[in-house]
Order: structure tokens, then sequence, then C-alpha cells
């Protein structure tokens, strides 16, 4: 009994690898070149508007903390 439950495990293994194998020489490996150019697009777009909202406030943030951390003679 043992010898047959390896021998179905064995062989619904190499079928599953087979599977898989042939499933991984279907898929196209390019990459989504497109999605990432509007993900980078859209993220300098939501920079630029916060940035000009935001100009004064950031400024003031900034000028704060790097006198926070200045070194005082």
């Amino acid at each position: 009994m043992f010898r047959i439950v390896n021998q179905y495990t064995l062989q619904a293994h190499i079928a599953l690898r087979r599977h898989w194998i042939a499933l991984a020489a279907q898929r196209n490996d390019r990459g989504d070149v497109p999605g990432w150019v509007l993900v980078a697009v859209m993220t300098a777009g939501l920079v630029t508007a916060i940035w000009l909202v935001a100009d004064d406030a950031l400024t003031s943030v900034f000028d704060r903390a790097m006198t926070s951390v200045s070194v005082r003679n």
C-alpha cells in the first residue's frame, strides 16, 4: 500500500510540475512598462500639486526642522 500511495503522489507531483512549466512558458514576462510609467507620472503630478498648494507650509516646516537641528556655537 505504501508504494501505491507514493506512486500516485509522485505521478501527481510530476503532472503538476509539467502543468506549471507549461504555464511559465506561455507567460509573457516583458513586464508592465505602461503601468510603471503611469505610476511615475501620477506620482510626479501629485508631488507637484501638493507642492503648489502647500509651498509656504512646507518651507516653514523645513526651516523649523533645520533650525532645531543646527549646531549652535
